[in-house]
């Protein structure tokens, strides 16, 4: 585990932080010292009595370390309704998550809709443009400021069947995220990926059998699934100044194996 206060004082903003790899990145933060804002997409596990709430957000909460807000990246305004709550809680931003983004479904590319391209493209691409432009100016008064966006092992691989859109969302991301690491590295600001393989959350529950899950399984070197408390350190370490001050433009793969290149 990291320092409990490698990241005291510092803002971090966390997208799709709901549910899995997103709500386990923005506790490892809060473990570390920060003051984590979270977002939660409309359909968040986050949509329920507060009682529910996972205890240690519940206590930074009370702390005031910690701020959860709701919005919908399909809806018109919906990026810019966040950035306004994020600039009412924040005069600057240290460190920016990217995570928000699903697949939304397996769909045929001989049958993908306008509608069904137009969503996950909005999702997963999209909306990590308006996110970044909407916050720069505030990650922009951060100190070593860093932003990492999440991309996934089908930006390589291509993914396997009905997800060909959402592979090529995420390495749009991908590429994006290397062109942004040159032109704000004058500014001191690093951006790097992280690349989660197949991992164990509400996504492959989704959009995922059994079946194919455990076929996946048995081609890992690991020989396991991943686990969102495998993906979140690495997020920590490319957006600690003092661990990865000198990297940027770069994808890290967390996969067990799964991918080596």
């Amino acid at each position: 585990m990291f320092h409990p206060s490698l990241f005291k004082g510092t803002n971090v903003v966390v997208t799709g932080a709901g549910r899995g790899i997103g709500l386990e990145v923005a506790r490892q933060f809060l473990d570390c010292g920060a003051r984590v804002f979270l977002h939660a997409g409309r359909k968040s596990s986050m949509d329920r009595p507060s009682e529910d709430i996972p205890d240690f957000l519940e206590t930074a909460m009370e702390e005031g370390r910690a701020f959860v807000a709701h919005a919908d990246f399909l809806s018109p305004g919906g990026v810019d309704a966040l950035s306004e709550e994020i600039r009412s809680r924040f005069a600057s931003v240290d460190v920016l998550v990217n995570n928000a983004g699903t697949m939304v479904g397996r769909f045929p590319a001989g049958e993908l809709t306008d509608a069904q391209y137009q969503t996950v493209v909005q999702l997963n691409q999209t909306a990590v443009v308006e996110t970044t432009r909407a916050l720069l100016p505030l990650l922009r008064k951060g100190t070593h400021a860093s932003i990492v966006n999440t991309v996934s092992i089908s930006a390589l691989t291509g993914g396997s069947p009905g997800s060909a859109i959402y592979s090529a969302s995420k390495a749009f991301v991908s590429t994006y995220s290397k062109a942004l690491a040159r032109e704000l590295a004058p500014e001191g600001i690093r951006v790097n990926c992280v690349s989660p393989g197949t991992i164990t959350t509400d996504f492959h529950a989704r959009y995922s059998s059994p079946e194919k899950l455990e076929g996946t399984r048995k081609t890992i070197p690991l020989q396991r699934l991943g686990t969102a408390e495998d993906c979140a350190p690495a997020y920590l370490f490319l957006a600690a100044h003092a661990l990865s001050g000198y990297i940027t433009g770069q994808v890290l793969e967390v996969n067990g194996g799964q991918l080596i290149v």
